[in-house]
């Protein structure tokens, strides 16, 4: 490899990390040496393979995020748990839920975008409200054993505990925080911000290129056991069929 091609690769893998964009807006010069230059690409690689890190391309920009147990890029539970705001692991676990059916809003595989602007606190409670239903009375039939049985009945409690918002506070007017369902979705909406995921405005928040980069190779590359309990839960109930008139009939 000539010496120039492995110092773009290198200053294009310094960049990434330090949060920096590489696109056809932003250090263009890099970006093309990478898009057309086999030995940028290749260096390029071998440092994201060595670090434990993954590149994704998504509308002519590069994104940079930590494969799974990346202990220097990424995040443990605890240090997750500080930097959303929460104390105990049944929270994180419901933040974990609360982030997929946030994915799910607006993809329900890589090729198959929602084409939706936004979404409000109100829409992803609906959107979690209404798996948790859906999956509960599945659970033996979904999981694998009692710990995977146990989490998924021990967050659907603290979601259903939840008060929709505190006692004099509205939707637009309740800060993020644990213990109300508006609360705890504005403290994962906090953190994807701080990711740079969403952006927010009026209420509404708006996807950034590096989610949908992000979650169209989540669907390629590493699902995880959510996915496959979600997609799972769905095929059941097409199984099912749908309710007859009668179902709910009074008598």
């Amino acid at each position: 490899m000539e010496h120039k091609n492995l110092e773009k690769a290198v200053e294009i893998f310094s960049l990434l990390l330090a949060g920096e964009e590489v696109s056809k807006k932003h250090h263009v010069e890099l970006y093309e040496a990478y898009v057309s230059n086999a030995q940028v690409a290749d260096g390029l690689d071998v440092l994201l393979k060595k670090s434990n890190l993954r590149l994704y391309e998504y509308n002519y920009a590069l994104y940079l995020t930590s494969g799974e147990g990346n202990r220097v890029f990424g995040f443990t539970n605890d240090e997750l748990k500080k930097i959303i705001g929460l104390r105990l692991n049944r929270e994180l676990f419901l933040a974990y839920f609360i982030i997929f059916e946030v994915v799910t809003l607006f993809y329900r595989d890589s090729g198959n975008y929602s084409q939706r602007e936004y979404v409000r606190a109100e829409d992803v409670i609906e959107k979690v409200s209404g798996a948790l239903h859906e999956m509960m009375p599945k659970l033996e039939v979904l999981v694998k054993n009692d710990t995977e049985e146990t989490s998924f009945r021990t967050i659907s409690l603290l979601w259903e505990d939840m008060p929709m918002t505190t006692a004099n506070e509205d939707m637009a007017s309740l800060k993020a925080a644990r213990g109300t369902k508006v609360g705890m979705v504005k403290l994962v909406f906090n953190f994807l911000i701080d990711q740079n995921l969403f952006t927010e405005m009026g209420g509404r928040y708006y996807a950034r290129d590096r989610f949908k980069a992000l979650v169209e190779n989540y669907y390629e590359d590493s699902r995880g056991r959510l996915y496959e309990i979600a997609a799972k839960s769905q095929a059941v109930t097409r199984q099912d069929g749908p309710e007859r008139e009668d179902d709910h009939a009074p008598y």
